[in-house]
């Protein structure tokens, strides 16, 4: 009876967006329903165990720095805060192939930004003027991009405003909306170092972000089940009134409400009235099991590697295994390349990076492509985000693709579902 009078809650999709809504609901009280397509939660942030390395897998990197909010919060809710390891400073290594050179970044903890002034802290060849560049973000309208707001080139644009905008908005900077980078260094780097140490997830992703919420979910009374894909919203009256999915029809009663956590390809069909940012950007990530032989080597690099002059931009370690990322791959031409010629080529560029010697060879290797990473981040896409709110008066959205402010990140999916669980309850 308690629960004719307030409803439940219907939560479409249980990638990061569909967790932290459902979570959020039933820690108000809610009655919640988790609906998922796949035979697993996560979406686009998960783990696996891939047959071919025989490891433990990410689907892809993702990059959590310690000023993301929602996320840390969220890891509290679920009891998983010591799942994600923050480093013990704001440092990240970076290695330039074309010339050999290697550096590290080191950002001190407080607001006021003195490493700037410390030569072996920032950027080789840069000075303390470059970095007031950035300022020109802030002032961006909102047609801006990365390119033109920054007009500063040499060192500091190859070494610092490309990397970073290709990693946050997973686009070139003479696409990526300078608004959204402004957001980034806001709530990160512009806070101090202690908002921008990497936090890292030791036993993988699913391990830290997914298993426990499903676990605390289900403490909470909150079922998820799988295998239901949404091939309609019924309307009536200004309502949803019955969502038809692959294996029957849920009608909505008067108190039911409903939350689309689902990316612009899926919502599209069932809310043609939108207009939704494409969200065919692609990540292209490489994954090699290294040799012992060349474990002494692998040891001594750092977590994370930031690479120039090279296809790979970022290379993450994790026991034997590296991954390389390669941001805004259908950009760069790298998603029809060929496997075999693909892979020779990123090894090589990891054991440039990372010292392995050139004779090395990896134990195993896969390629994995997500056509599907992101929705488009240029001024023109992010302009077409959806608010959370919809014309239905019981349906609401989440997913990092709707107006989080944020760029499509693991930090904008948890939070857009703290939005969306805030007007649904």
């Amino acid at each position: 009876m308690a629960e004719s009078r307030a409803g439940r809650v219907h939560v479409v999709g249980a990638g990061l967006a569909g967790l932290s809504t459902a979570l959020r609901l039933a820690e108000r009280g809610a009655a919640v329903t988790l609906h998922e397509a796949q035979r697993q939660a996560g979406g686009r942030c998960r783990s696996f165990d891939d047959p071919r390395l025989g490891r433990r897998i990410d689907n892809g990197n993702h990059l959590v720095l310690s000023g993301n909010a929602s996320v840390r919060a969220y890891l509290r809710a679920i009891g998983a805060e010591d799942r994600l390891v923050a480093e013990p400073e704001a440092g990240f290594a970076f290695v330039d192939l074309a010339t050999g050179r290697r550096w590290r970044v080191r950002l001190n903890d407080g607001p006021v930004p003195w490493w700037v002034g410390t030569a072996s802290r920032r950027i080789p060849e840069t000075t303390v003027a470059d970095y007031l560049s950035g300022a020109w973000l802030a002032l961006a309208g909102r047609g801006a991009t990365v390119a033109e707001a920054i007009r500063a080139r040499g060192p500091i644009w190859a070494r610092f405003w490309e990397p970073l905008t290709l990693a946050a908005i997973n686009t070139t900077p003479e696409r990526a909306s300078a608004r959204l980078l402004w957001r980034v260094l806001a709530e990160t780097f512009l806070r101090g170092g202690a908002h921008a140490r990497p936090m890292l997830a030791p036993g993988g992703l699913g391990d830290a972000l997914v298993g426990p919420a499903e676990a605390a979910l289900a403490a909470r009374g909150v079922e998820i089940r799988f295998g239901r894909i949404l091939r309609a919203v019924e309307r009536e009256g200004g309502r949803a009134a019955t969502l038809r999915f692959s294996d029957g029809a849920e009608a909505l009663g008067p108190a039911d409400r409903v939350v689309l956590a689902l990316p612009p390809s899926r919502l599209a069909p069932l809310m043609p009235e939108l207009a939704l940012p494409d969200d065919d950007c692609a990540i292209l990530n490489a994954f090699f099991v290294v040799p012992e032989a060349a474990r002494a080597a692998l040891d001594r690099a750092a977590p994370i590697t930031g690479v120039l002059s090279a296809r790979t931009h970022w290379i993450f370690r994790r026991g034997d295994v590296v991954s390389l990322t390669v941001s805004a791959s259908d950009r760069l031409g790298l998603d029809r390349a060929d496997p075999a010629e693909l892979t020779a080529m990123l090894w090589a560029e990891t054991r440039a990076a990372l010292g392995l010697g050139a004779e090395m060879s990896y134990a195993n290797a896969r390629i994995n492509k997500e056509r599907r990473a992101t929705f488009d981040q240029s001024p023109a896409g992010v302009a077409r985000r959806p608010a959370a709110r919809t014309g239905l008066g019981n349906l609401w959205l989440a997913g990092d693709a709707t107006d989080t402010g944020l760029p499509a990140t693991i930090e904008g999916a948890i939070r857009s579902g703290e939005t969306a669980a805030r007007l649904a309850a």
